[in-house]
């Protein structure tokens, strides 16, 4: 295992559930200490649990498994968490000051959709998923710099809607876009921290938990029909493509579309 990595500590925002919680296992299973938080503290709660029981398998060592895969060997990192609410600047500065030196910094907090015809969407609408998307990573990068390792990096989590040019989702485009937007910008402006994002099509995640069972999988079918890759995303997906980004020291600047092709399929 990578000494570098064993070395690192990596907090996730949002990562008690779907995308935030798989980066937060493959984080741990790659060796970096995890501090993942999240509002809800029975949520929490469950995904220190779910961790600390993954923290324990992979510091088992398995004899009949000798490959140099991450996580198979070695001591994982360790795990902790604090229930934070990304919206709040007070409450993400105290929560990041009270951290001490932190690598790296995933941001995968969510807000509501803001979905649905644009002549229908309210203004009370809009204003939330600005909070809850736009607002929670940009206070959150500022809370971190605060304590970050200057060669560390700092990962946003937008979503293709940003540029899919589907009717219906005019609000979710618009605050997936100005996350998107920030991030060439900061790269430069906030340089040698690398600032990347990455910007997932359909994933299977409680994010849709919004809408009604048959509607969700309509859209799920839909969507998987008309991609390349033939299915919708599940988390890991989107958890590999962080690792990449957290990982490597040479790429900032990125917005990397993980959509299984969906953009190829629709011309854009």
């Amino acid at each position: 295992m990578n000494e570098r990595v064993m070395n690192e500590r990596v907090v996730i925002i949002g990562g008690t559930s779907g995308i935030g919680l798989a980066a937060a296992r493959r984080q741990l299973s790659e060796g970096r200490d995890v501090v993942v938080t999240g509002r809800n503290p029975e949520r929490l709660r469950d995904a220190l649990d779910e961790l600390a029981v993954l923290a324990d398998t992979l510091s088992t060592p398995d004899a009949s498994d000798t490959s140099d895969r991450p996580g198979t060997s070695g001591a994982p990192g360790r795990v902790s968490g604090s229930v934070v609410d990304a919206q709040d600047e007070a409450a993400t500065r105290e929560f990041f000051a009270g951290l001490g030196r932190v690598d790296h910094v995933v941001v995968a907090a969510t807000g509501s959709t803001a979905a649905g015809p644009f002549r229908s969407v309210t203004t009370d609408a809009l204003r939330q998923a600005t909070e809850g998307k736009l607002m929670a990573h940009s206070l959150t990068a500022r809370a971190a710099l605060d304590i970050l390792s200057p060669t560390g990096s700092i990962t946003f989590v937008t979503a293709a809607s940003a540029g899919a040019a589907m009717p219906g989702t005019a609000g979710l485009a618009a605050v997936n876009a100005s996350v998107a937007a920030m991030v060439p910008v900061l790269a430069v402006e906030l340089a040698p921290v690398r600032f990347n994002a990455v910007s997932p099509g359909i994933v299977d995640t409680p994010w849709w938990d919004w809408m009604d069972a048959d509607a969700k999988a309509e859209t799920f079918a839909a969507y998987a029909k008309s991609t390349p890759a033939g299915r919708c995303g599940h988390p890991e997906d989107i958890a590999d493509a962080i690792s990449f980004l957290v990982g490597n020291s040479f790429t900032t600047g990125v917005v990397l579309t993980v959509d299984g092709g969906a953009r190829l399929a629709s011309g854009a």
